[in-house]
């Protein structure tokens, strides 16, 4: 259910949060380790560093790294400036008038999938995702 652009973000972040602590990692170790083009993924890099998600450091030595520890961030908080999740409140069929009151046919399927998947994205942290710790030179 996530863009391209979101699932490189996720992949992104789970890099970074693999990484020692205090350690950062350059953009294009990041597009290597996750398969991605480096000129797109340090653009997606700046737009999760604006939304406090990572610090970037420029020089020898740096790169990008987590702004938070990995159990404190969630996947609603990498995909949502991206994907913006929370605003799918409309009729999933498309229709002007879809509510509790006057629903479509599918509106109370959809609203449990779509509550279901905001509280997969709310609960699970990066911490969850890691596999082992990274090395990457920047």
């Amino acid at each position: 259910m996530l863009s391209k652009t979101g699932i490189h973000a996720v992949r992104a972040m789970v890099v970074l949060a693999e990484l020692p602590e205090g350690a950062y990692a350059g953009a294009v170790s990041i597009a290597q380790a996750i398969q991605a083009p480096r000129n797109y993924l340090g653009k997606l890099l700046q737009l999760l560093a604006r939304e406090g998600l990572v610090e970037s450091q420029k020089g020898m030595g740096g790169g990008f790294r987590l702004a938070r520890p990995p159990r404190e961030i969630s996947l609603l908080d990498v995909v949502e400036p991206i994907e913006h999740i929370s605003r799918w409140s409309g009729c999933i069929m498309g229709r002007e008038v879809c509510s509790e009151e006057a629903p479509c046919a599918i509106h109370h399927r959809w609203k449990t999938i779509r509550e279901a998947y905001l509280e997969l994205l709310r609960e699970t942290r990066l911490a969850d995702l890691i596999v082992q710790p990274h090395i990457l030179v920047p």
